[in-house]
């Protein structure tokens, strides 16, 4: 059942639209100004809004305006008298559905509340399939098998349909921005996810980027600026490396947390805003805060739920996926096709990749462009990662096979593992090169 909020100060009118949906099956909630018409919108559940556009103190258009500011997803129509149906218009112009004209015709109201309500219904449904495929792309974007990801997975589907702001934590590479991506793209918010990397900018740049200003606030400030807080509006707004504000900036930032609104730089004008904040930062807030370079309240506001991304070495065989993974994609993007060995695989996945997901993706990448046979060995691996990994392997022996058979089995497998380096593969065995080169 459908419940439908009237708000109109004439009580005639109030009454008789109450009793007309009543009877049409509607649950109806009645005030008689925007005012009471606004609290009961904050604290009711309410599908749909019949407001009176003339009303004192608040009038329909201003609590529409309201509405909106809270991303209340409310079809609203209005009623007008013939003298304000150029207000109705442009209300429609913001968004509300449709407006009636005074005298009201019951029947004609009954058509617009029922249109509204089934196109309301038809793009609730249409979001929850657009978060259901998200979510299942989202699975398919972070990749991996493990326990650290599959939980990894389950926290950004549990968080994300909230409201809550969100601190990503995890060491450098790790891939805390994908999980931001994950988050909006599931969140079921359709405002756009606004990025800002809070380490690339000077303090003053910082602010106005954030804040916006006025034209004159400061020099060279020629004209108006939207600040990324506005921009955000009604989505999210990503502040990745959040350790590096300056404390000054981090004191408005948590007035924005708690008032909801922001002021540009050189206007005393608040701006009301529904926004979310995500955080990210490789540093421990919590050292921060001790050494005092980082406010305490200002990190409790922002880690209302923290998300631990972890590095790669705590993702057991999910190297050999990301690995995968990158050979595709750059093989594609350089029209290649790579046979990559066994071998090579297992040493990625021995390695203990300091600079996490960024670091192999950057090797990957680093071996296709520089592939000229068409075969990835471990020869094919950066130096300095070569000189720190330990491939383990294996040689399979069966039971009846003689001695020099083991022998010239053992030297051939050694030789491949040293791609082919005679030399190096009689270091290895520990013999002379006369004697491998006899029995190879």
């Amino acid at each position: 059942m459908a419940t439908i909020l009237i708000v109109d100060d004439e009580k005639n009118i109030r009454e008789g639209l109450n009793q007309s949906l009543m009877s049409n099956g509607f649950k109806t909630l009645m005030a008689n100004n925007g005012q009471d018409g606004l609290f009961m919108i904050m604290n009711e559940s309410v599908d749909l809004a019949i407001l009176d556009i003339q009303m004192p103190k608040t009038n329909g258009i201003d609590l529409f305006k309201k509405i909106i500011t809270l991303e209340k997803d409310i079809p609203v129509i209005f009623i007008t008298g013939h003298g304000s149906v150029e207000l109705a218009v442009d209300a429609m112009r913001l968004g509300a559905y449709d407006f009636i004209t005074k005298p009201i015709n019951l029947e004609k109201l009954e058509l617009i509340v029922q249109r509204a309500l089934k196109q309301k219904n038809i793009e609730k449904e249409n979001q929850t399939l657009i978060v259901k495929l998200n979510a299942y792309e989202m699975h398919k974007s972070i990749i991996g098998e493990s326990k650290a990801i599959k939980h990894l997975t389950g926290v950004i589907e549990r968080v994300a349909p909230s409201k809550a702001n969100v601190y990503i934590c995890g060491e450098s590479g790790t891939g805390k921005e994908l999980v931001c991506d994950a988050i909006h793209s599931i969140s079921g918010r359709n405002q756009p996810l606004v990025k800002v990397n809070c380490a690339a900018l000077s303090p003053t740049l910082l602010e106005s980027e954030l804040f916006g200003h006025v034209k004159g606030a400061f020099t060279g400030a020629d004209s108006h600026k939207v600040g990324r807080f506005e921009q955000a509006n009604h989505g999210i707004l990503f502040l990745d490396e959040i350790s590096e504000v300056p404390t000054n900036i981090q004191v408005k930032l948590l007035r924005v947390l708690q008032e909801k609104e922001i002021e540009r730089v050189g206007s005393g004008q608040p701006i009301p805003l529904d926004i979310r904040i995500i955080s990210a930062s490789n540093k421990d807030l919590k050292k921060e805060v001790e050494k005092g370079n980082f406010r305490e309240d200002f990190f409790y506001r922002l880690n209302v739920i923290d998300i631990y991304v972890p590095p790669l070495r705590e993702r057991e065989k999910d190297v050999i996926l990301l690995a995968s993974h990158f050979f595709k994609t750059f093989c594609k993007a350089n029209k290649k096709h790579l046979d990559v060995t066994p071998q090579f695989f297992s040493a990625l996945d021995n390695y203990h990749w300091p600079g996490n997901i960024r670091q192999l993706s950057n090797v990957i990448e680093k071996v296709v462009v520089l592939n000229q046979t068409g075969k990835v060995t471990i020869k094919d691996l950066p130096a300095e990662i070569k000189k720190d990994i330990k491939v383990k392997e294996t040689i399979e022996i069966t039971l009846g096979q003689t001695l020099e058979e083991i022998e010239k089995k053992v030297i051939d497998e050694t030789i491949r593992y040293c791609n082919g380096n005679k030399s190096e593969a009689a270091k290895v065995l520990g013999i002379g090169r006369k004697t491998l080169y006899r029995n190879s």
